[in-house]
């Protein structure tokens, strides 16, 4: 088969859904020999996790022509222009993996695209109200004009089809896994110079991801606020700012635990394992994710999970992390300080989560992505 990929965030974005897209590229390589790649991407950047890609044989690169560059016209060549390239006719398959698709793809050509989350239809006012109606009308044309759509879980599937009215039969819920980084272990010494280099306290508690409303770490701030002194941990909250930021601050001041808060920002990912695997647990309070992708890289690094009730949340931790209502101050603060102080309970909670996520490494997850291309 050859395989067409718009490839946008691929080349030029380093969190989640760059991630992703690097993670499914990489995986049909190197576990779905014998096929062929086309990448459109308006832009091209030199990375070593994008060159491992792109200096495969079977991976090819088409770029705008001059006049979409010249005019910055690169968001009207991905969704008018992308069709239109000469290559995208010799395709049996054309995969939008960032909620979007080119319109008028030529017919006979399989049309798939993935759906990450539809947050922006259960918060939209957590965004501006311009991103928002780009993204429903976005995604409801890639959905509608799709043949096949991968959910990266069950939680997305379900609303898709009730956000969007898609049909069941039409989505496929395929998950994704973490960066292969994470499973990388690292050694104490690797661990301890890190722990250096942010000034880390021997024992923390991890959060990571954007610091707003939704991921809902004030929660953990507060329960952190409930546990005797002698058993506190630091709590370590990395992820980019916004103004969610003050009011966690605010709660921690008021719960009397901003001594036991830090805040880490712009952190290369390069050094995320190592501020994993330091972590003594990871606490994860959002309210509503379409995945959760941190939580399987807690998982992948060793360290046990305290994540909330609701949304997708089992799904990317499985029955053996620990589910807390995102509500409920008093059942965080005691789950805390059970795991905190039970290492026993630890282990076991690592060593059966970790057998969970082998159902997110890429020889498991490409099979599936295999038997949606040929339309099975």
């Amino acid at each position: 088969m050859k395989i067409g990929f718009d490839a946008k965030r691929l080349f030029n974005n380093f969190t989640g859904l760059g991630n992703y897209s690097r993670f499914v590229v990489q995986s049909l390589l190197d576990y779905a020999p014998g096929n062929s790649y086309i990448l459109y991407t308006p832009r091209v950047r030199d990375h070593p996790e994008i060159t491992s890609i792109t200096s495969r044989k079977e991976v090819s690169v088409v770029t705008p022509s001059p006049v979409y560059t010249f005019f910055r016209l690169a968001s009207l060549w991905r969704t008018w222009g992308i069709a239109r390239e000469s290559s995208v006719n010799s395709l049996n398959v054309f995969h939008g993996l960032s909620q979007e698709l080119p319109s008028n793809l030529p017919h006979g050509i399989l049309k798939v695209v993935t759906v990450h989350d539809l947050i922006y239809y259960r918060f939209p006012m957590l965004y501006n109200p311009l991103d928002v109606a780009i993204y429903k009308t976005k995604v409801k044309a890639a959905c509608t004009s799709a043949d096949r759509i991968i959910a990266i879980s069950r939680q997305t599937a379900d609303d898709i089809v009730h956000f969007l009215g898609i049909p069941e039969a039409k989505i496929k819920v395929v998950y994704q896994g973490c960066h292969p980084q994470f499973r990388d272990v690292r050694t104490a010494t690797e661990v301890s110079d890190i722990r250096k280099k942010y000034n880390l306290p021997d024992q923390y508690i991890l959060n990571v991801g954007t610091i707003e409303a939704r991921k809902n770490i004030i929660l953990a701030v507060r329960a952190l606020g409930l546990l005797p002194p002698a058993s506190r941990k630091s709590l370590v909250i990395m992820g980019r700012e916004t103004d969610y930021k003050k009011e966690v601050i605010a709660a921690a001041r008021v719960a009397g635990v901003m001594d036991s808060i830090i805040f880490l920002h712009r952190v290369p990912f390069i050094d995320f394992p190592s501020i994993y695997q330091g972590a003594k647990l990871f606490v994860y309070p959002s309210l509503f994710e379409g995945f959760g992708i941190p939580l399987v890289e807690a998982i992948a690094s060793g360290v046990p999970v305290i994540t909330s009730t609701g949304s997708c949340f089992t799904e990317a931790a499985g029955p053996d992390s620990i589910y807390v209502d995102p509500g409920d101050i008093e059942e965080m603060a005691l789950q805390l300080n059970r795991v905190l102080s039970d290492d026993s309970l630890r282990q076991r909670m690592i060593a059966a989560s970790h057998k969970f996520i082998e159902r997110f490494l890429p020889q498991n997850i490409t099979p599936d992505l295999i038997s949606i291309y040929k339309g099975l």
